[in-house]
């Protein structure tokens, strides 16, 4: 009994064990599944479940109710993500609705994972100053003070989703970039913060990452999702990818090349696929057969552990998995009717002390 007993001890102490050379991983969270939202009605699943194989293991969920989102991020926690970055939108001077980020501060869980907020910034909203102070504002009075808000360096960490996006919202404001983001860090050092942390997704072209992002007042930069390889110049953008294989190859000439170019630290992106049929599909019908298998998402995520640990100052060890449930987007590492908790597997697999051994646990 002694024995055994130890046995399960060592064993649950595997499952919470940290993460390999203190790598954190940071998971996007699409926070639109439930009727407020407004990916229609009477469900926003309607679309999603004429691919079955695609339901989630807690069904089809409303991600409002406190129970689905903290057995979420239990998962998370077990599997050693280190931090949750919640989808958060703006427009006609108001979020959308903040259903799963509510349910994730009320759930006892939230002490296990950090969140923040990955500012989509899809619309053309903020588009004054004025606006601009409003958003920032709201950051800061509902998320940025909280004691489970992520902080990097120090400081409360902004992923924002489009480059392009925040470019043009800068020049329609009549505001540099740099400006912007330091009026932003002025208002949260008024709120006795240390300032903010920027992260802008952004692609491997010689723009962006050679003239736009060392001029912006960045801290750091990552990406959300890829499409293609790309390396400097947009005419060596590959076609986008018909394979998870090709994809992978498209995601490992975007690190190589920002790693070697980049002057800011690097957050290493990492995907589970794509297939956005169930939205209308890409405008290459093709594209959509980039999902992976478990396999091949695990030979990904080692080559981006490879990338993290050779590269432990461009990276500051932070990598960033898309996605825990875009479901339109046929990236999804949430537990599946299909899969079960493969993929959280192969995440601990690979980025656990003991990411060379197979470890089966719920």
């Amino acid at each position: 009994m002694a024995k055994k007993t130890a046995f399960l001890f060592a064993f649950i102490l595997m499952a919470g064990q940290s993460i390999a050379n203190d790598i954190s991983l940071g998971m996007y969270y699409f926070g639109g599944w439930s009727s407020t939202f407004g990916l229609g009605a009477p469900t926003p699943w309607r679309r999603i479940q004429e691919y079955p194989e695609r339901e989630p293991l807690l069904g089809w969920y409303d991600d409002s109710r406190l129970e689905t989102v903290g057995r979420q991020l239990e998962w998370m926690a077990d599997y050693n993500i280190g931090f949750v970055v919640f989808s958060w939108y703006w427009s006609n001077r108001m979020p959308k609705p903040e259903t799963a980020v509510r349910s994730y501060l009320n759930a006892p869980a939230r002490a296990r994972i950090p969140y923040a907020l990955l500012w989509a910034n899809h619309d053309k909203a903020p588009t004054s100053i004025e606006e601009w102070d409003e958003m920032v504002e709201y950051w800061l009075a509902r998320h940025l003070s909280n004691p489970e808000y992520l902080k990097i360096d120090g400081k409360p960490a902004v992923f924002i989703f489009s480059a392009d996006g925040f470019r043009d919202q800068a020049k329609v404001m009549g505001i540099e970039p740099a400006k912007m983001l330091e009026r932003a860090r002025d208002a949260a050092k008024a709120k006795g913060l240390n300032g903010l942390y920027f992260v802008l997704c952004v692609a491997a072209t010689d723009y962006w990452i050679e003239k736009f992002v060392p001029s912006a007042g960045l801290d750091a930069i990552t990406g959300y999702n890829y499409h293609f390889g790309r390396a400097g110049p947009h005419n060596t953008q590959t076609p986008p990818s018909h394979s998870f294989a090709e994809l992978d190859r498209g995601y490992r000439m975007q690190w190589a090349w920002i790693l070697s170019k980049s002057k800011i630290p690097y957050f290493i992106p990492m995907t589970s696929g794509w297939d956005m049929r169930p939205w209308g599909g890409s405008k290459d019908p093709l594209h959509d057969n980039s999902m992976s298998v478990p396999d091949e998402f695990e030979i990904h995520l080692r080559t981006g552990y490879d990338a993290i640990t050779r590269n432990p100052v461009k990276t500051k060890s932070i990598g960033m998995l898309c996605c825990w449930n875009e479901y339109g987007e046929g990236s999804i590492i949430e537990p599946s009717k299909r899969y079960g908790f493969e993929y959280l597997r192969r995440i601990h697999n690979v980025f656990s002390r003991e990411k060379n051994d197979i470890v089966h646990f719920k």
